[in-house]
């Protein structure tokens, strides 16, 4: 059943708005499962799991796995499993930021993921993160932290100084997007105020006047609230769709199913990078959770077995055709905004997908009265990659590769349909409700 569209995303610009950062992400992913009757495991316990228990996992704080353990023997149903990532391209504060020039007060950044850095310019910025402290006793304590409020912005060069900007105007990542945070007092009483000590600055804003920071992991992030726009409503514009947009759906999902089969939601942090992370894809995060889960039912259970009658739906946002360059689509494939989930294909297996697990999604969908569409990337272009590749890679998992269609991907600000997250929470509601067993034929042949 389709949800209301207006609630649904009204919720999801909220959980857009309220996580700057994976952290923020994570945190309130927790609050929506807690809700919902998950319950927190801690990877150091012993885990008392029986069936019909849902529980949640979380790991350096910026990646989380929920499961609901299935009254039906694994075994034999499998692991119905949804993986998304909780990071995307942004600008990381260094550990040694402070910048003091020509008067102004800014801080060095590093580029995290493949941003688009044009759009970062002229915008009201905020930061936001973690922060890892020592209290009076000295013990090291961490919090999270946001500003809330615009306190930098990086202005573009005037186009009479740069008369090749609209034409061939390059960004140096070193030099050219310093965000500017203060100025020193220009009358002169206060030639320091731009000489500023930011881990101090840290404190004085977030902390106890005993406590002191020693590091954190803080980005800057546009402080514009996701918004339902266009002059029918047909859009979603906000940061960071790519890929809380899939996280938020599959939270939504996984926090309605029942529990007769054992379903499992993966959120990863650091896949913009590469996943080559205690918490990333390609580290043994996922591995580990279904190890101990495999446990409860059979000591005697192999991994192996499970895995095979499981299925990896790996959700990341596609590439919609874009009405100014089409050009750069194959002419054959070319996903609309608000036309249904697309499902991805790559032969040299930047995506997961094959023909049976697209076949196995396109019956869910039709089943979950949702439409379906197709992505492959030009031959004489270059192809993305998600978690689908890694996680098949590393669990042997048959898995899938699909993702709502989107523009201006990693940009501050993406657009999306407004009817697309609806449709995919439908599929993924069927999908965590039905067996999959029938990836078996991957192996056995149809």
């Amino acid at each position: 059943m389709l949800a209301d569209k207006t609630t649904f995303n009204t919720e999801l610009a909220g959980f857009l708005d309220a996580s700057p950062t994976p952290f923020h992400a994570v945190s309130a992913m927790v609050t929506m499962l807690e809700s919902a009757g998950f319950r927190a495991l801690q990877e150091s316990d012993h885990w008392d799991l029986s069936a019909g228990g849902k529980h949640y996992v979380v790991r350096n704080g910026s990646s989380i796995i929920a499961f609901i353990v299935g009254s039906e023997p694994m075994v034999e149903s499998g692991i119905n499993m949804v993986g998304a990532h909780t990071d995307s391209p942004c600008l990381m504060v260094k550990p040694q930021p402070e910048i003091n020039t020509q008067g102004y007060f800014q801080l060095g950044i590093e580029v995290y993921g493949g941003a688009l850095l044009n759009p970062w310019f002229d915008r009201d910025l905020s930061i936001a993160g973690r922060l890892v402290y020592t209290n009076a006793k000295g013990e090291l304590k961490q919090t999270l932290i946001d500003f809330e409020r615009p306190i930098a912005t990086i202005p573009s060069l005037a186009i009479h100084l740069d008369r090749e900007a609209n034409s061939g105007r390059s960004i140096n990542p070193q030099t050219d997007i310093t965000p500017i945070l203060l100025q020193a007092d220009p009358s002169g009483t206060d030639k320091n105020r731009a000489k500023l000590d930011f881990r101090q600055f840290l404190t004085q804003h977030f902390l106890n006047s005993d406590d002191s920071v020693v590091d954190y992991d803080l980005c800057f992030y546009d402080t514009q609230k996701a918004a339902i726009i266009g002059l029918d409503d047909q859009f979603i514009a906000s940061a960071r769709l790519d890929n809380l947009l899939s996280c938020f759906v599959g939270c939504k999902a996984i926090t309605s199913s029942d529990t007769e089969r054992t379903c499992m939601l993966v959120c990863n942090d650091h896949e913009e990078v590469g996943s080559a992370s205690a918490c990333g894809a390609d580290g043994p995060f996922l591995e580990t959770v279904c190890a101990r889960l495999c446990e409860t039912q059979a000591k005697a259970t192999v991994v192996s077995r499970v895995v095979s009658q499981s299925l990896m739906i790996s959700c990341d946002n596609a590439h919609g055709v874009h009405p100014n360059f089409a050009r750069k689509h194959d002419s054959l494939h070319l996903p609309q905004l608000n036309g249904g989930p697309v499902i991805k294909s790559n032969v040299k297996q930047r995506y997961a997908t094959n023909s049976v697990t697209s076949s196995l999604f396109k019956q869910l969908c039709q089943q979950a009265g949702v439409p379906t569409q197709s992505f492959v990337s030009r031959n004489d272009m270059g192809c993305g990659s998600t978690i689908g590749p890694i996680t098949a890679a590393r669990l042997g998992v048959p898995t899938l590769d699909v993702g709502i269609p989107q523009l201006g991907m990693h940009s501050p600000r993406e657009l999306a349909g407004a009817e697309d997250p609806v449709h995919l929470c439908a599929v993924l509601q069927a999908f965590f409700n039905s067996p999959v067993n029938d990836v078996a034929v991957v192996d056995k042949g149809l």
